[in-house]
């Protein structure tokens, strides 16, 4: 798995949230393999909506998901601007997805990467020339073959 991998929010907290050990693990595995390769993605939307998210779970401490955050911004987070905002509008008209996970495809697909992960699009759908994959029903080694 060499291509890049843009990582939706909800991996990113059951990476760090307990209250589902199996999906924890999966998610876990994913983020290594990631580091490991150098290859995973995120947006500042995401970072936004991942320290939201932990905190108000209280998986870790605030300033333990503040590290995490410094720690993801060797991903290079993609930055909104106006023309992703557009290309986000243009996704969601013709997709029709919501606003939020519009923005995120195409923060993937500004970040040149092949794959999203996330359980909240439809797994192996085909949005924008960014493939959509359930991190929970597939393993990184699956990318690669």
């Amino acid at each position: 798995m060499n291509a890049a991998v843009f990582v939706d929010t909800n991996v990113l907290v059951y990476w760090v949230d307990g209250s589902d050990p199996l999906k924890q693990q999966k998610a876990a595995l994913w983020i290594e393999q990631l580091w490991k390769n150098r290859t995973g993605r995120v947006s500042f939307q995401v970072l936004q909506e991942f320290f939201f998210a932990a905190t108000k779970r209280k998986p870790r401490s605030i300033d333990q998901i503040r590290a995490e955050v410094r720690h993801l911004l060797a991903w290079h987070p993609v930055s909104i601007d106006p023309a992703l905002l557009e290309r986000a509008w243009k996704i969601q008209d013709r997709y029709r997805l919501s606003f939020w996970d519009s923005l995120i495809v195409a923060a993937a697909k500004a970040a040149s990467c092949r794959w999203l992960l996330t359980e909240d699009l439809q797994a192996d759908q085909n949005i924008d020339d960014v493939t959509i994959v359930n991190p929970f029903l597939r393993s990184s080694d699956e990318l690669s073959k």
